[in-house]
């Protein structure tokens, strides 16, 4: 199977430490978008698995998170592309549950609905907790700068060195139909 997970805030769209509560304060990083276009484009199916935590923070609801999703996918459709599902975690950190990151659990969900392995199987993020959740459910954990990319960066003596490390998810997505083909 040809799949790509993406993380959502700091990997397709702007982040902000006071959290993406509206559509209107969702912004997509430059380059983004047309990256899982070319992504769809060359076979692959792309899922979002991500934190919401402002949802059990009280800082939005549910819808809208919907209404956040319905912008960067009606964004996404004028240029060609979508996303194949969004799996998301409302919880917050200390609620103890399996589905936040950086434990796998979302992952492991997608495992069960797709009955696949993730051997192989690209999970770009921009924190630790991305690239932990990535490690634990057997995808291979792929680092962009963008949003707290750099950050997590420099917080170097936990990022695997053997992590591979992009500017933007469009500089992995360029690199990695590249050596797809190869």
């Amino acid at each position: 199977m040809k799949l790509v997970i993406l993380d959502r805030d700091g990997v397709i769209n702007e982040d902000s430490d006071d959290f993406i509560k509206s559509a209107d304060e969702w912004n997509a990083i430059p380059g983004s978008l047309e990256a899982i276009v070319k992504l769809n484009h060359a076979g692959y199916q792309v899922i979002i698995i991500t934190n919401q935590s402002g949802i059990g923070r009280g800082l939005f609801d549910i819808q809208s998170l919907n209404s956040i999703h319905d912008k960067m996918l009606t964004q996404l459709s004028a240029l060609g592309g979508q996303i194949d599902a969004i799996l998301f975690c409302p919880h917050l950190p200390d609620d103890a549950c399996e589905c936040r990151k950086p434990l796998p659990g979302l992952f492991n969900q997608l495992k069960q609905r797709l009955n696949i392995t993730l051997d192989g199987i690209p999970a770009v993020g921009d924190s630790l907790r991305d690239l932990q959740a990535a490690t634990t459910a057997g995808a291979t954990p792929v680092l962009v700068k963008t949003g707290k990319g750099l950050n997590t960066l420099a917080q170097s003596e936990h990022v695997n060195k053997s992590i591979p490390v992009f500017e933007s998810l469009l500089d992995f997505v360029n690199d990695y139909l590249k050596h797809s083909r190869d």
